[in-house]
């Protein structure tokens, strides 16, 4: 009977962490009308078949446009969307003038237009779903759909310089639910201490208020890790004491050696701030 119970509650706690259709992100409304759904195909995609005829040239080394107008700079725009699709099926996804159908559950779409731009969701030629995202240029948006469920928001922020900062594609979609593998780390992304040493001289340059070094210090918490003694430079930098106490938290998850988490103790200028951090660290 003990054994039973033990496996009952070890598989109460797998189950806890699992993934729930609907329970992260914020759902965008359907738009599509129930006429719509009824409908097979991309009905702006009706009436476009090749037209052979235009082609029947009976000099093919004259197929070719001889001004073909070449825009080698060309600022289409550059908005990202990474949809992301869980369940079994063939969807076409169609965002603005782009489409992918496929049949692996990922969507990824770059150099979109910022701006209104609609979103079409279609299975086996089905029209499912219809809204309307809000693109920002250099920022990411990630979604979810689920056909019982409809398609959430889970998260939008900025891609710089073409850096990525995750291990994994999947942490992309599966970070906003909270779970990580492994606590969702590897120990190869971990910031050397040069990268760390110019990370905090820009810091300490361009920040001098504590809203500001700590924005700064949770956008680069997306894409590294810290070790022991990096966070404790960086909570010691912190000016408020409070402010020391939620950032020393927060970076915990982010810590590649938190067996040496004890060193960031002595960032702090109050007993009760440090004893709060051990807590915390225990019970973590």
């Amino acid at each position: 009977m003990k054994k039973f119970f033990i496996g009952l509650a070890f598989f109460a706690a797998i189950y806890s962490f699992a993934q729930e259709a609907g329970k992260a992100g914020e759902l965008l409304k359907n738009e599509a009308s129930a006429a719509e759904m009824q409908v097979s195909g991309n009905t702006k995609s009706k009436g476009k078949g090749f037209d052979q005829s235009k082609y029947n040239q009976t000099d093919n080394s004259n197929h070719t446009s001889k001004n073909p107008n070449y825009q080698w700079n060309k600022n289409y725009g550059y908005a990202e969307v990474f949809l992301r699709i869980p369940e079994q099926g063939f969807f076409t996804v169609e965002i603005g003038d782009q489409m992918i159908s496929n049949g692996s559950g990922k969507y990824r779409f770059f150099d979109l237009q910022s701006g209104k731009i609609p979103v079409s969701i279609y299975e086996n030629g089905f029209l499912l779903y219809r809204t309307t995202l809000m693109l920002r240029n250099n920022n990411r948006m990630v979604l979810d759909f689920f056909t019982n469920e409809g398609l959430y928001l889970l998260d939008l922020y900025p891609v710089k310089s073409q850096s990525y900062g995750f291990n994994d594609w999947n942490d992309v979609w599966n970070n906003p639910y909270g779970n990580h593998p492994e606590d969702g780390y590897n120990s190869g992304n971990v910031m050397d201490n040069n990268t760390f040493r110019q990370f905090f001289d820009m810091l300490q340059k361009n920040e001098k208020f504590d809203d500001g070094k700590l924005a700064l210090i949770n956008q680069q918490m997306r894409s590294s890790l810290f070790t022991s003694a990096q966070i404790r430079d960086l909570v010691k930098y912190i000016s408020f004491d409070n402010n020391k106490l939620a950032l020393a938290k927060s970076m915990y998850k982010r810590c590649a050696d938190k067996n040496r988490y004890f060193l960031v103790y002595d960032a702090f200028d109050f007993e009760n701030s440090k004893r709060e951090l051990m807590e915390f660290v225990a019970k973590s």
